[in-house]
């Protein structure tokens, strides 16, 4: 029982513990060991596929995005008609709620969603490539600007994980193309991609029928959007060619496209739209003009991808403009239906995703009040999000000489931050998480294991790598070396969380890591104390305590999580460090002793301070009654100096059971600390707060993960955490 009790605590006392180490490595590794790591080298990541950041976060939490092709915009119309259609198509998927990735490369990229200035820039370019899959190296390594095509986009697409794709109409084989060979690279793509094109059918200036065919040969699904099969011709509803099958609305499009993904068949589907009758243009009109275009690019020597630009600009003049005005129809047309078709199948996905979690329901999702503070407002948490690493080698005498050791790789997802906001989201807070990642594998793999977070605020920055840490362990579980690439913490700077100003100030607590720079400690500190909101420092390790201790900054802290070591810093970062002896060993009577002395200057400022005490359990200390509540929402008193400590109270450990198997015991810490706040913003009695953090914590035990799936808002109830710890703690003072 002693041993168990040891273990729950080491991992308590300082939840900073990356979340990888096995029990025997957490009992020997020191805290500093794993988080303070000097850091050596940043890595520039010129990625060829740079995903704009709205588009990156919704797909981070499983929202719908439509990708749309930039061709339209530099080749397939002029402008300004070019930049107001694309304008209005972003706008149309918007306004369904689902997230545009316009796909077009500059600079030497993919660019996976656009800005507003980089949609003017490619509808004004006067020499962009129409570039298709065979010309993407080509124009990368060139940095030239280029329009991507169906098969280009679909590539992109592809590659980001946007299921679904809306364009005006795609390529096909061309008329004599028996003999000419000339068929789109669109139709090979659609037989080797899984991505679901939503496009007016074929262009109608293109042998349909054989088009069919072809698309048959590559496997790939074609339906027709509507009551019937008629299948159709661009700017006309009916080219008198029947689909395989069709679909009568959005939602048997979503379960189509759904089927083929899971299948995992690797190939696309064609879902073709008619585009309304109301608004099509006079068929036999354009079919006149088509021919006549076709003769002239025939006459003049046009031949291969310069002549779909050639003949729609042609058929527009030939119809006096009819023509555009049906091209720009049907776009929009196909937007609508497009972004509808991506949210079902995005609500069909996430549902079959939690239909095996008895916690969830995708049809009846409901969280928790929060109680007592203003309307709208929710906690947040500023922090790192990091991936651990650990390697264990099953062999003795290691030896550097380059050679290869059988062992053990575990891979988890940490960052004291990312634990805080992961567990107050399984316990239904909905916690804004402000954090930065790269834009690699890393980070990919790290947000959809987050997927039950609000990503929103978490920043994808293209020039550094996710932060990293990884640890080699011997056979005895004793740590040979780390290496840490934590450069990405160094930019949650102030400039990149103030964009979240409104939610910090509008919030009941914030709660901040230790990883991220002192002066965005300091903003954090500055804007909360200008507006009354509590904050919670989580220190994350014995260097980095010190931080807001370096100005007044801590002064606007309400809430300190420390262990010994870390109030060891504090106090000495106040009083000078030769004031405290940080390798002091001493028995637990005087570790609650001098707990208390360095307690009392902290607490002319701060209202509480949790600190951990290994197998001794924590010590809660404050400046107010220990069953006063612990504060939350709005404070309406100004900076003051309180007269110190008023009260201390011990908690041991909860009620552990000595038979349970212990895998892990990180991310004890950042869970106590995010039961405690979940609980605080429940409005629950102080004491509920600290037990449930406790009850928390050890949920941790049993998995590999810093934050289990078992944490849930039913599982921390008064009632539970009542009947899970139906002691008292004892008041010191």
């Amino acid at each position: 029982m002693a041993l168990l009790h040891q273990t729950f605590y080491n991992g308590v006392q300082r939840g900073c513990l990356h979340s990888l180490a096995s029990q025997r490595a957490m009992l020997k590794l020191t805290h500093h060991s794993w988080r303070c790591l000097a850091t050596t080298s940043k890595t520039n990541k010129n990625g060829y596929l740079k995903i704009l950041p709205s588009v990156a976060s919704a797909l981070a939490n499983n929202q719908p995005v439509v990708a749309l092709e930039s061709t339209i915009i530099t080749h397939g119309m002029p402008y300004p008609h070019n930049l107001r259609t694309a304008q209005d198509v972003e706008r149309i998927v918007q306004d369904n709620g689902v997230t545009p990735a316009t796909v077009g490369l500059l600079n030497g990229s993919i660019h996976v969603g656009l800005s507003e200035e980089e949609l003017v820039a490619m509808a004004t370019a006067q020499n962009a490539v129409k570039s298709s899959r065979r010309d993407l190296s080509w124009v990368l390594s060139k940095r030239l600007t280029g329009g991507t095509t169906v098969s280009a986009t679909m590539v992109a697409a592809h590659k980001a994980d946007i299921p679904v794709f809306v364009t005006g109409g795609i390529g096909g084989v061309h008329r004599d193309g028996e003999n000419s060979l000339d068929v789109s690279a669109d139709l090979t793509e659609l037989g080797r991609t899984p991505v679901a094109v939503v496009s007016a059918g074929v262009k109608s200036i293109l042998d349909i029928p054989k088009t069919l065919e072809f698309l048959e040969t590559q496997g790939v699904t074609v339906a027709t959007f509507g009551p019937n099969k008629d299948f159709p011709a661009f700017f006309t509803p009916n080219s008198g060619v029947q689909s395989p099958i069709n679909v009568t609305d959005v939602k048997e499009a979503a379960e189509l496209i759904d089927c083929s993904l899971s299948l995992g068949l690797q190939s696309g589907i064609l879902i073709a739209v008619p585009i309304p009758q109301s608004l099509a243009a006079d068929g036999d009109l354009i079919e006149g003009a088509i021919q006549q275009a076709l003769s002239e690019a025939k006459n003049q020597g046009i031949t291969g991808k310069e002549v779909t630009p050639f003949i729609l600009q042609r058929v527009n003049e030939l119809t006096q403009g009819k023509s555009l005005e049906a091209n720009e129809a049907l776009i929009r047309n196909n937007a609508l239906i497009g972004s509808q078709i991506a949210k079902e199948l995005a609500d069909l996905r996430r549902c079959k995703g939690q239909s095996s979690n008895q916690n969830n329901n995708c049809n009846n999702r409901t969280f928790p009040e929060v109680k007592g503070h203003e309307p709208g407002g929710r906690p947040v948490v500023i922090g790192a999000s990091i991936v651990d690493l650990l390697a264990s080698v099953n062999q003795d005498n290691i030896m550097h000489t380059g050679r290869t050791y059988q062992g053990s790789l575990q891979v988890a997802y940490g960052g004291v931050g990312r634990n805080i906001a992961d567990c107050l989201s399984r316990l239904g807070s909905r916690p804004l998480f402000i954090s930065a990642v790269g834009n690699d594998e890393h980070a990919q793999a790290l947000l959809t294991y987050c997927k039950n977070m609000d990503q929103s605020a978490i920043s994808t920055l293209s020039d550094y790598n996710t932060g990293t840490y990884c640890a080699v362990l011997d056979n005895q579980g004793e740590l040979l070396f780390g290496i840490g690439d934590m450069d990405i913490n160094d930019q949650i700077t102030p400039q990149m969380v103030s964009s979240w100003e409104s939610s910090i100030v509008q919030s009941p607590l914030v709660c901040m890591d230790g990883n991220i720079p002192t002066e965005t400690i300091e903003y954090v500190c500055r804007i909360c104390q200008e507006n009354h909101v509590p904050v919670w420092y989580e220190p994350t390790c014995q260097m980095k305590a010190k931080k807001p201790f370096q100005s007044d900054a801590w002064k606007s802290l309400t809430y300190v999580s420390p262990n010994l070591n870390e109030l060891r810093m504090m106090y000495g970062s106040l009083e000078g460090e030769e004031t405290v002896n940080f390798d002091y060993e001493t028995s637990f009577t005087d570790q609650l002793r001098e707990c208390l002395q360095l307690s009392r200057i902290l607490l002319q400022h701060i209202d509480c301070l949790v600190i951990t005490l290994g197998e001794n359990g924590a010590l809660i200390v404050r400046n107010t009654e220990p069953e006063d509540k612990l504060i939350c929402g709005k404070t309406n008193q100004e900076e003051e100096e309180f007269l110190g400590m008023t009260s201390a109270v011990h908690y041991p450990i909860g009620n552990v059971d000595p038979d349970r198997k212990i895998t892990s015991v990180s991310g004890a810490g950042d869970c106590l600390s995010a039961g405690i706040i979940h609980s605080i913003l429940q409005g629950y009695d102080s004491d509920i707060c600290i037990k449930a953090g406790m009850m928390v914590a050890q949920m941790t035990l049993e998995d590999s993960q810093p934050v289990p799936a078992c944490i849930t808002a039913s599982t921390i109830t008064p009632e539970t955490v009542q009947k899970w710890a139906p002691w008292q703690p004892s008041r010191m003072m």
